[in-house]
């Protein structure tokens, strides 16, 4: 399904404020007449967009899957759709079956004001050297601790992740981060890019990165970025590089 996130609390449901998982929830009982909980494969935050968000329900309707992505987008608000349906099987889960995701950052690398973009990229005026930006992503591939990129209170279960790729590249006025891994902690993308930028423009060595990856001390990380700027581009059911 595509969303996007700008007037919502995030995906997942919060009493009192709204979310792409309660809107969709809310669309559900008005189509099966049931109560319907859903399960999305990532748990985006406040503000962050997807382009492919996988979420599963369990519904007595028999109405057909194609029927449903006719009926739930009548119902849902125009900044939700749902792509496509299909019948899974029963033991199918959403999050816990997911074996990557990927995320896209996405940059808007020139002077002036692009109100097109608002809460769509951000906005950097300064230069930003992308080569040295990507040097500083390689340090991060493959399985670490990111402890050092982790909002701080989150308390996770573990902070070891593993990054299968992580790409900077330049294309026109625009900088497209995109990192896959296996799981993210919170707020991990937005604390990468914004010690990426850091890098991008020359306050730290690609080389820092690695040293702030290793003292686990999310202080010494750069700013976490707006979320505006943030995409859920993919989720994975086949380990990564089994197949398309």
């Amino acid at each position: 399904m595509w969303y996007v996130g700008t007037r919502y609390a995030g995906w997942q449901r919060q009493p009192g404020r709204p979310s792409v998982q309660g809107e969709l929830e809310v669309a559900l009982a008005r189509v099966t007449g049931e109560r319907v909980r859903v399960v999305g494969a990532g748990r985006t935050d406040a503000g962050v967009h997807a382009l492919a968000q996988v979420a599963h329900f369990r519904t007595a309707s028999s109405l057909s899957a194609e029927r449903f992505v006719t009926a739930l987008n009548h119902y849902l608000p125009a900044d939700i759709a749902v792509r496509s349906a299909q019948d899974a099987p029963e033991a199918f889960h959403a999050r816990r079956d997911a074996r990557w995701r990927a995320y896209r950052y996405v940059i808007w690398n020139r002077p002036g004001r692009n109100p097109f973009l608002v809460d769509r990229a951000l906005a950097w005026e300064g230069p930003l050297e992308v080569a040295r930006m990507q040097r500083a992503a390689e340090l991060l591939v493959g399985g670490h601790d990111f402890a050092a990129f982790c909002a701080t209170g989150s308390n996770p279960r573990t902070t070891w992740c593993t990054v299968h790729r992580f790409r900077v590249r330049r294309r026109g006025p625009f900088v497209v981060v995109e990192v896959v891994s296996d799981r993210f902690l919170r707020h991990m993308v937005r604390m990468l890019v914004g010690t990426l930028l850091e890098v991008g423009a020359g306050k730290r060595s690609p080389e820092e990165v690695g040293e702030v990856l290793a003292s686990r001390d999310s202080q010494r990380a750069g700013p976490v970025v707006a979320p505006g700027g943030l995409y859920l581009v993919r989720v994975g059911y086949t380990e990564w590089g089994a197949g398309p």
